[in-house]
């Protein structure tokens, strides 16, 4: 009786365990589960798999895709628009060119990268999900939402390329086809030394026509976490500022860029110089001004080379 007792308890602890790994309604109630699915944006872009592909060869040009994960190279960058927009990348994504994306010869699909202008000095954080420029004297393609986080307005502008590896917040904003707050701008100590590095670079035929451009300093960005004109406003009711350019000789219909209003007057010093404008002190913030200049076409020229610059905030102000 003892022995049939103990075989009884045994057979009703194996129907328990195996209860235990069943399921009730049609949910898992016990047992192993499944491991979580990769995180990925709500358009179904996902940063696995992760795809580096085989040796390819374009133009008589072989390239040989590769894992680096110090990559870290200075080069010219382009950037590419709507004429792409929907077509499929190397990587099976759907490009969209609002999107801060990027194509790449070799990195691997996907892969995060900082760009850096460096002409200003301005990084952002780009999301590398295609492969291109299949032109030599190129290093990367950017979206136009690249382009335009970045500053960049001329078909081709030198730039440096870092791999990094940033936060799963910041994978899934780009992901999402949004941009993430610029780095700090970088230092001009290591912009000199990044564009020495670049005169051993063969220059993209578009550059080796144009006259050479005066490096400019970096566009003054509040910190790592801030966003282009976050510390700028615009002041209308201030006195209007001296300028060096000559003024015209009536006081009304007068134009003037409004570039920002910045908080540091060390950071506005560093803008006026960036764009050849002026100072002057507007309650608490220091306001940076191009002008006066005679008529409205004037000042759009002005304009047009502060936004350059990376000012996207930058206005045409009338003074009256």
């Amino acid at each position: 009786m003892k022995s049939i007792g103990r075989k009884t308890a045994l057979m009703a602890g194996a129907m328990l365990l195996l209860a235990g790994c069943g399921s009730f309604g049609g949910e898992r109630d016990g047992g192993p589960t499944a491991s979580p699915a990769p995180a990925q944006s709500a358009n179904g872009v996902s940063d696995t798999p992760v795809k580096i592909g085989d040796p390819y060869t374009i133009g008589g040009t072989t390239y040989t895709p590769s894992d680096i994960a110090d990559y870290d190279d200075v080069g010219y960058a382009s950037w590419y628009g709507d004429e792409l927009a929907g077509r499929p990348t190397a990587n099976g994504e759907i490009f969209d060119p609002a999107g801060i994306s990027a194509a790449h010869k070799t990195l691997p699909l996907p892969s995060y990268v900082e760009v850096t202008a460096l002409d200003t000095g301005r990084t952002i954080l780009v999301r590398v999900n295609d492969r291109g420029p299949m032109v030599g004297d190129r290093l990367i393609d950017l979206s136009s939402g690249a382009a335009e986080q970045l500053g960049l307005t001329d078909g081709v502008s030198a730039v440096r390329v870092r791999r990094t590896n940033p936060p799963l917040a910041e994978r899934a904003q780009l992901r999402a086809g949004r941009a993430v707050p610029e780095r700090i701008a970088t230092p001009d100590s290591l912009l000199s030394i990044l564009r020495t590095k670049l005169k051993a670079m063969p220059v993209p035929k578009e550059l080796a026509a144009a006259p050479p451009v005066e490096a400019q300093p970096a566009a003054p960005i509040a910190s790592g976490k801030a966003k282009p004109g976050d510390d700028r406003m615009a002041v209308d009711a201030a006195s209007p500022a001296k300028s060096v350019a000559q003024p015209t000789t009536t006081a009304r219909g007068k134009y003037v860029v409004q570039v920002g209003a910045f908080s540091s007057e060390s950071r506005a010093n560093a803008a006026a110089k960036s764009v050849s404008g002026t100072v002057s002190k507007a309650g608490n913030l220091w306001r940076v001004r191009i002008g006066p200049f005679a008529s409205d076409a004037d000042a759009r020229g002005a304009l047009g080379t502060a936004k350059a610059k990376g000012f996207r905030d930058a206005v045409v102000q009338r003074d009256r």
